[in-house]
């Protein structure tokens, strides 16, 4: 399930050393030590161990577990690591507003900060290892970032970046609860289909930006404030959750499959940039929503 692009990948545990399941022979203890596990014996070793989802939708029974290794990855390491880096966005986020006033200046500050942002997350994205220092620095201008374009939404729309973030966290709750439900399933085909929409939908606002900026399409083509608009912002919010199911997916079969705690970092990572995708998007369609008040 494994995405040759560094960003659709959604950073997750699918390394080449192969932790989490992936690309690795079977960890010790699924099959070390265990009374059957003898030549020739098909159960003898993790059915997962190449792909943590190849058939695993067709198994009975619980999920394999981590092996009882210090230095793997749990729960509390992703809840901590994102909260941190969430953290950080947050503080950027607040400072921005409150020292930068809407005005030119701040808006380059802005695409400035996003730019920073996006440079440190490709360069993290490359890494074969997550390096703290990158997410947080990554974090920390997306939050200036958040906070400015936040600002001048207010300034026009009162109140959108409240409700923005009310619609944050309700597509979160939401795509957590039916996950955890197991109403939808993540398996390496969903995956297949959902990047495939992801990219085309990147590739397609790609060239709407040109169309704008050539002149070629007006108030902003596809991702004008009106009816269309609309649109095109919901299905960018519907891809933001298909994101955070496949963030969801990866973190819980790094803790099964026993991945390097360090790796809570990525984890970290893609919650993040995923978050700050639907957060953006909600803001968008908060304000075009008032704009048809």
């Amino acid at each position: 399930m494994r995405s040759s692009n560094p960003v659709f990948s959604r950073r997750g545990f699918s390394r080449d050393n192969g932790y989490a399941g992936f690309n690795t022979a079977p960890q010790a203890g699924y099959a070390q030590g265990a009374p059957y596990a003898q030549d020739g014996n098909p159960y003898a070793q993790n059915p997962y161990a190449n792909n943590p989802y190849a058939q695993q939708d067709l198994q009975q029974g619980a999920p394999p577990q981590a092996p009882a290794t210090t230095g793997r990855m749990t729960m509390d390491d992703v809840v901590m690591r994102s909260g941190m880096t969430l953290g950080t966005v947050a503080v950027g986020a607040i400072l921005a507003w409150a020292l930068l006033p809407v005005s030119t200046t701040s808006y380059g500050l802005a695409v400035g900060s996003a730019i920073i942002a996006f440079v440190l997350a490709m360069i993290q994205s490359f890494k074969r290892t997550p390096v703290p220092a990158l997410i947080l620095g990554y974090a920390a201008f997306e939050g200036v970032f958040l906070g400015v374009i936040s600002e001048m939404y207010n300034s026009r729309w009162s109140g959108a970046p409240f409700q923005a973030v009310l619609g944050t966290l309700a597509v979160s709750a939401a795509t957590l609860l039916v996950y955890k439900a197991g109403w939808i399933r993540v398996t390496a085909r969903y995956a297949r289909i959902g990047m495939a929409i992801a990219i085309a939908f990147v590739l397609v606002m790609a060239v709407n930006l040109l169309l704008v900026a050539f002149g070629v399409a007006e108030n902003g083509g596809l991702r004008s404030f009106g009816p269309l608009g609309a649109i095109v912002g919901i299905i960018a919010i519907l891809l933001g959750a298909f994101f955070l199911t496949l963030d969801f997916k990866q973190i819980e079969d790094g803790i099964a499959y026993g991945a390097p705690k360090n790796e809570a970092w990525l984890a970290a990572f893609g919650l993040t940039m995923t978050l700050v995708w639907i957060y953006v998007e909600m803001l968008r369609l908060v304000a075009i929503f008032s704009s048809n008040d």
